[in-house]
């Protein structure tokens, strides 16, 4: 079985944001919900940044353009947080 293939149930049908959580609901019904802390732009930003997201990505990621985040179901469901950011050389 080839697991690179998108399922088309891993899409994004809607995005919560609580205080401290992110929660990505997929056509399939599924809800995956990770910690803020694992994303600190979303973390950092405010609930009006965080509200202004988009579907990107065929469906299958999230675009948070006021934070330039990007983030996809794949990821979410690998439970991967964001890449430690680089300091400035």
């Amino acid at each position: 079985m080839d697991t690179s293939l998108s399922n088309s149930g891993e899409r994004v049908r809607d995005v919560h944001f609580s205080d401290d959580a992110l929660a990505v609901d997929l056509l399939d019904g599924r809800t995956i919900t990770v910690p803020l802390t694992w994303y600190p732009r979303l973390m950092n930003a405010t609930p009006e940044q965080r509200s202004r997201w988009k579907v990107s990505g065929a469906g299958y990621g999230i675009h948070c353009p006021d934070i330039d985040e990007d983030l996809s179901t794949a990821g979410l469901l690998r439970g991967a947080p964001a890449a430690p950011c680089r300091g400035k050389s």
